[in-house]
């Protein structure tokens, strides 16, 4: 399903650390929105035309629900006290998909992408973000899938046992991309019986950890996940140009 390596797309990497997930929004944001305004310009005004850029973030946030913007805010099942108690962030944001959470333990990617230098197939780039996770756990011994109707990576799906174990929602301007997926590696599960996750009542939460009954080395997993998004989507990880600081966010 990989696209051809003769592509090799340049993209940026960085691995930003933890970061509060309103300053991470607030950064992401400012790399998807240069991407969207330059694609306007090599439209509108061909002689200043400039090629876009790519990114691939990784970053761990401390304990957050976000609320897609098909989400029901009845799906937070505890008031701002109680969040406040719990020393958890909220934020209604703009991707897709319903409430979800963040928190320790996570590896959460934010691939901000121009789609005009992939395909421009909304659809087929989260089947895209599913198989980087998908083979990123066969490293670990476990067979994950889709669940039918359901973004994100699940384990036994279809099955009375079926969870999930990585939740995804994008949102997408003029074929540019940003948000992504949230892989629960060592992630406490905790804080999910708080939420519907992801709008979803009837099928539980799992992490890497439980599942193999250990903890598991993050910088591992994600040496996995850079590895199979570059072989996914025929593109180099090179350095960023952009760094992340408390400044620019």
């Amino acid at each position: 399903m990989a696209l051809a390596q003769v592509n090799m797309r340049k993209v940026e990497f960085q691995d930003i650390g933890t970061v509060r997930y309103g300053a991470a929004w607030d950064f992401q944001t400012k790399l998807f929105e240069r991407t969207v305004d330059q694609k306007l310009v090599n439209r509108k005004t061909p002689e200043l035309a400039q090629e876009t850029t790519d990114h691939l973030i990784f970053v761990e946030h401390p304990p957050v629900f976000t609320l897609g913007k098909s989400g029901k805010e009845a799906h937070l099942l505890v008031d701002q006290a109680r969040l406040q108690q719990e020393g958890i962030d909220y934020h209604p944001v703009n991707r897709g998909g319903d409430i979800t959470y963040h928190g320790p333990g996570q590896i959460v990617g934010y691939p901000i992408l121009d789609l005009d230098h992939y395909f421009t197939d909304i659809h087929k780039y989260l089947r895209y973000l599913e198989d980087v996770v998908i083979k990123t756990l066969a490293e670990y011994g476990l067979t994950a899938g889709r669940s039918d109707g359901e973004t994100g990576v699940w384990l036994d799906a279809g099955t009375p046992l079926a969870r999930k174990i990585c939740a995804m929602g994008v949102k997408a301007s003029r074929w540019t991309t940003m948000h992504g997926f949230a892989l629960n590696i060592n992630t406490s599960l905790k804080h999910f019986g708080l939420i519907v996750p992801c709008g979803i009542s009837d099928k539980p939460v799992t992490s890497l950890h439980l599942e193999l009954g250990r903890e598991v080395d993050l910088e591992e997993v994600k040496n996995h996940l850079k590895k199979h998004f570059i072989d996914q989507f025929g593109c180099a990880l090179v350095p960023t140009t952009t760094p992340y600081t408390h400044e620019n966010s």
